[in-house]
């Protein structure tokens, strides 16, 4: 016996993983937009005559949702200036493949792209970092490097907003993972839809926050996106794999834990005599930071002195209290790509280093708690 559409006569050819719904194609097609657009709205997330840099992978994710923005865009006049974003980490047999997916995207969407790369930024690509850290810990480079390359990709495009394409399966997953690792300060902004590094960063926002991964590949399938859907190479062991696989379980017996996951940790509150970390600037490239340190200056820092494991888990005290080594002392980064002196706590100064083409490193996101085992800092998708 045929199976209807829950909202109008015709067939249903699928049941929403979300909340079980019965709905045509054209009815999915429908309900999948308008809950983003909702979702924007509601979350104020961009204002008219905006440029808004898309996090562009190639992957499922930030290809639906370069397509879906394109069309709201135009569809409700958001008055958007909407350019895509990419970082090359340098992974041979996996990023240049998907960058050319994103290319292919530049030209279906007609959109401008702006790539840029881990080599150029740090003077390293994930394959070399591989070949010291090996296949343990290194996404932990990827994310720190990845997140702040993202930044200081926006920078070079003037963009006001940077939207990543991180759907409600990744946030569920990000609120897990914190609360195995006991990291408070993350736990407590990770499923905010809109985040800041500092008052004058740039700002980050999620339009796919409450949109199921299963129904993002629906959507990409029925309307036939070219998309590049292999898994990273280097990413078999992330730890982020254990809590997505919990979270499928959980999903399996109950649909709504993903949400509600979600709705829990929005409504997570801290006790106001909880320690927090204190946001300061990186002393070496003058990007905001909780130690002495970034956490990217930090990792440099290890792979150019032969030591990779050095910022990896606890934040050595000496970059937390007592100082930095004698380069920053100087002020001169040793570690990176930048040769000349760069002043602390100025947002404008770290600017100035990205056009000039210092390595003025962005710690986004990055509030280092000092009670972390190894963490993986790695994104799924943008």
């Amino acid at each position: 016996m045929p199976l209807f559409c829950d909202l109008c006569p015709e067939k249903a050819i699928l049941k929403r993983p979300k909340n079980g719904s019965k709905l045509c194609k054209n009815c999915f097609f429908y309900m999948f937009e308008e809950e983003i657009h909702q979702t924007i709205i509601s979350g104020n997330l961009f204002s008219s005559g905006e440029t808004v840099a898309i996090g562009a992978s190639g992957g499922k994710d930030s290809t639906v949702l370069a397509y879906i923005m394109k069309l709201l865009n135009e569809k409700y006049d958001y008055g958007l200036n909407l350019v895509l974003l990419s970082v090359d980490e340098g992974i041979t047999g996996y990023r240049d493949d998907s960058l050319e997916t994103v290319k292919r995207n530049k030209e279906q969407y007609s959109l401008p792209l702006k790539i840029v790369s881990y080599q150029e930024l740090y003077n390293w690509s994930m394959d070399s970092i591989v070949r010291q850290i090996g296949m343990k810990n290194n996404c932990t480079f990827c994310g720190v490097f990845r997140r702040q390359a993202l930044d200081r990709g926006a920078n070079l495009i003037k963009a006001d907003k940077i939207c990543t394409g991180h759907n409600a399966d990744d946030i569920a997953e990000t609120v897990i993972m914190n609360i195995l690792r006991g990291d408070i300060a993350r736990l407590r902004r990770c499923t905010a839809i809109t985040t800041c590094s500092d008052d004058d960063g740039i700002p980050r926002c999620k339009p796919l926050k409450y949109t199921y991964e299963k129904e993002i590949v629906m959507y990409a399938y029925f309307k036939n996106l070219d998309y590049f859907s292999t898994e990273c190479i280097y990413s078999p062991n992330a730890y982020r794999g254990y809590a997505r696989a919990y979270i499928k379980d959980l999903e399996q017996v109950r649909p709504s834990s993903i949400l509600d996951i979600i709705h829990s940790g929005e409504v997570m509150c801290i006790k106001e005599e909880t320690k927090m970390p204190v946001q300061t600037h990186c002393e070496r490239c003058g990007y905001i930071s909780s130690n002495k340190l970034c956490k990217a200056c930090i990792l440099l820092e290890g792979l150019n002195k032969g030591l990779p494991k050095l910022g990896i888990g606890k934040t050595p005290k000496t970059y937390r209290t007592e100082g930095v080594s004698n380069s920053s002392e100087s002020g001169s980064c040793t570690n990176c790509a930048c040769k000349s002196k760069t002043k602390t706590g100025t947002r404008n100064g770290a600017l100035n280093s990205v056009v000039s083409g210092r390595a003025g490193i962005t710690a986004s996101q990055d509030l280092n708690a000092t009670s972390n085992p190894p963490v993986d800092n790695s994104n799924i998708d943008f």
